[in-house]
């Protein structure tokens, strides 16, 4: 049996592809692949739990597994067909209860399978491997025990998440029984953060949000210690890597931020107004699934068929960051171009006296077979598009994103609210409540006073859409608290001047209506790649060895306004159109994007690493998109979950207002 902790690092040196292609390639070659001892080698059974089955859903397709010699996939935990002629790999985490399942499976005279090739996606205790070699014969059948150190889900080519759904819940939201729970979040969460790094063979300078409410005169929450608590219990992890795994760095080659909802509290419920978004806010989506209606075999009605709106769709991949009306011109141009250049589509296309409809369109492909899977894309998106302007329009949503713009940065305040609610009555109840937590995020004292529990009344609001509002206050930036000694609130706080509210980009040419709105973490990322976070409100767990010092001060000097080329970029102010010049580059359009998709950011800068606590959003990992392009360096976004508006409030409303102070935390 061989026992390898080092096989995330084989080679030394940062890995080179993008997030994914790194993911993909580390579980279908470093573990699958690596289970045939020839090319005659016999087909083997996968055996998966809950968590490792999503990882590799994540990154690969059933095809990719079966090319490997995988002929079935199996779930850990349900009773299983003996297959005593086959060979089993085992890819799960290293808990008691798998590796007891793994032992009554391999163990006696009747194991299930022949030989075992055991996969674990985190570090193992040594009690558990010294468990495995007491019994020999299990011993005997086991063909490698490996540590992959691959404990994420890639959700994108540059994002990751950690399955951490209830971290809002678990860490924001400290009541008696809450430590444990909060404990065990941080420890799983930074342990599933370093196998990114074991992946990408990259040690990082890690930096984080501290805690700034420390002082004589307040209390710190374990909310507020959050970034702080994670950053160390990273650097543990990543400290390990460094003495048992060969070739792993031993110096800085990137960079990690770490922060967590605080930091923008707008971001997740303001209605961010790109495709990919609107999608997932608007439409009834199960993850990346949409359900489309198609014209069945006969022709005589409908059926529904299940699509994925995932990278490998082009026009996906070219429409996903541009703004929804973007996004419609470019399919009916689309639509129109396929015509232009097909004889026997323009001839469906007279038919039809012209319409260009989305049941003629999937009519079309019944009419032109040879072209069926271009028409199918194209259908579908502009089916979707449709769609999205339908919910639009009947939302007044042009409206809503108006005032939600002008809160933030400033044009509007309660009286604009008020008159809103007055004379928009037919406004869902779900969009009031988002504009409400805006209002809250940026006015924290008028929410909580009088005059807040009037514009949730005059809402309409349920009791539980008030717990959410209220419950912003919980992911409130650094919030002075009142002293436990009591008297009177202190009379500054340390962002009182316009909490939350943007400030407008200057220089940006205007471009698009709605578009104003840009989140915190792009200023963020910038920041920190011309190494200028402020060192109040930023702390780093190391000073960086003097080789990394240098090289980063060279990357800002590359990277710095001086030494860019002119770009235009679409702007955050009023009075743009939705209608964008053709010949006008936004810096993720299309071209923009399709430009660098397959470009190896790993050649022009070191990679920049960000992680959310308490969940990311699409504008956030749109910003990612842009400034990768931008930058010139590869920027990955993690989290500890990937956020819709919707799934973010139901978060809030599940969340209690307990709170423990440091008093209450033994350290």
């Amino acid at each position: 049996m061989s026992t390898d902790s080092d096989s995330s690092s084989r080679g030394g040196g940062p890995a080179g592809g993008s997030f994914r292609e790194i993911t993909r390639d580390r579980l279908l070659n470093e573990m699958l692949r690596s289970t045939r001892q020839n090319k005659g080698s016999t087909w083997k059974v996968l055996i998966m739990d809950k968590l490792t089955v999503k990882i590799m859903s994540s990154s690969c397709k059933m095809g990719d597994i079966t090319d490997q010699g995988v002929s079935l996939v199996e779930d850990l935990y349900k009773r299983r067909q003996p297959l005593p002629s086959m060979d089993a790999i085992y890819f799960m985490q290293p808990t008691k209860q798998n590796i007891d399942i793994f032992m009554s499976n391999m163990s006696g005279k009747r194991p299930l399978y022949k030989k075992a090739y055991i996969f674990f996606s985190s570090p193992i205790q040594k009690e558990w491997v010294a468990h495995i070699r007491k019994d020999s014969s299990v011993l005997a059948r086991v063909g490698a025990l490996s540590e992959m150190n691959l404990e994420y889900f890639a959700i994108d080519s540059q994002g990751f998440v950690t399955d951490h759904d209830k971290a809002l819940e678990e860490l924001f939201t400290e009541n008696a029984e809450g430590s444990m729970n909060y404990n065990s979040c941080i420890n799983t969460m930074a342990t599933r953060i370093a196998t990114v790094f074991a992946s990408m063979k990259e040690f990082p300078r890690v930096h984080y949000r501290v805690a700034r409410t420390i002082d004589a005169s307040t209390l710190t929450t374990l909310r507020d210690l959050v970034p702080t608590k994670l950053a160390a219990s990273v650097w543990n992890c990543l400290a390990r890597y460094k003495s048992i795994i060969p070739e792993f760095p031993q110096t800085e080659t990137c960079e990690l931020l770490i922060v967590d909802r605080s930091i923008d509290q707008i971001a997740p419920v303001i209605h961010e107004w790109t495709y990919d978004a609107m999608c997932h806010d608007l439409l009834s989506m199960d993850g990346n699934k949409y359900v489309q209606e198609v014209p069945n075999t006969s022709g005589s009605g409908t059926e529904k068929k299940e699509v994925l709106l995932e990278d490998h769709d082009p026009i996906w991949f070219e429409l996903r960051d541009v703004h929804v009306a973007d996004a419609n011109l470019r399919l009916h141009e689309k639509m129109r171009d396929f015509i232009s250049k097909n004889k026997a589509a323009q001839l469906h296309q007279a038919r039809t006296n012209g319409e260009l409809s989305t049941k003629e369109l999937q009519k079309m492909v019944q009419a032109l077979p040879q072209y069926t899977d271009q028409i199918d894309k194209l259908s579908l998106h502009v089916e979707i598009a449709e769609k999205l302007f339908d919910i639009i329009k009947e939302e007044h949503l042009k409206d809503v994103g108006q005032l939600e713009q002008d809160l933030v940065f400033g044009d509007a305040g309660s009286k604009e609210v008020i008159d809103f609610f007055r004379t928009h009555q037919d406004i869902s109840r779900e969009n009031k409540l988002r504009l409400l937590m805006i209002y809250a995020a940026i006015n924290p004292e008028k929410i909580q006073s009088e005059k807040g529990a009037k514009l949730m009344q005059l809402a309409g609001l349920s009791a539980d859409d008030m717990i959410a509002v209220n419950n912003m206050r919980c992911i409130c930036a650094h919030e002075t608290k009142k002293s436990s000694k009591g008297g009177f609130p202190l009379k500054f706080e340390i962002r009182k001047k316009k909490r939350g509210i943007r400030k407008e980009r200057i220089g940006e040419e205007s471009t698009w209506t709605l578009s104003r709105f840009y989140p915190i973490l792009e200023d963020l990322i910038e920041k920190l790649s011309k190494g200028e976070l402020p060192k109040d409100e930023y702390h780093c767990m190391s000073d960086p060895s003097s080789s990394f010092r240098g090289i980063s001060s060279s990357m800002s000097a590359r990277t710095s306004p001086a030494h860019q080329p002119a770009q235009s970029m679409r702007s955050r102010r009023t009075g743009g159109t939705w209608a964008r010049p053709r010949n006008s580059d936004d810096g993720y359009s299309s071209d923009s994007v399709l430009k660098h998709a397959s470009s190896d950011m790993r050649k022009l800068g070191r990679r920049l690493f960000i992680f959310v606590v308490g969940g990311a959003t699409r504008s956030e990992l749109r910003a990612v998109h842009k400034l990768s392009s931008k930058l010139k360096r590869e920027i990955i976004l993690g989290s500890s979950s990937l956020d819709d508006p919707p799934k973010f409030i139901t978060k809030l409303k599940m969340m209690s207002n307990e709170e423990l102070s440091l008093d209450d935390l033994q350290i």
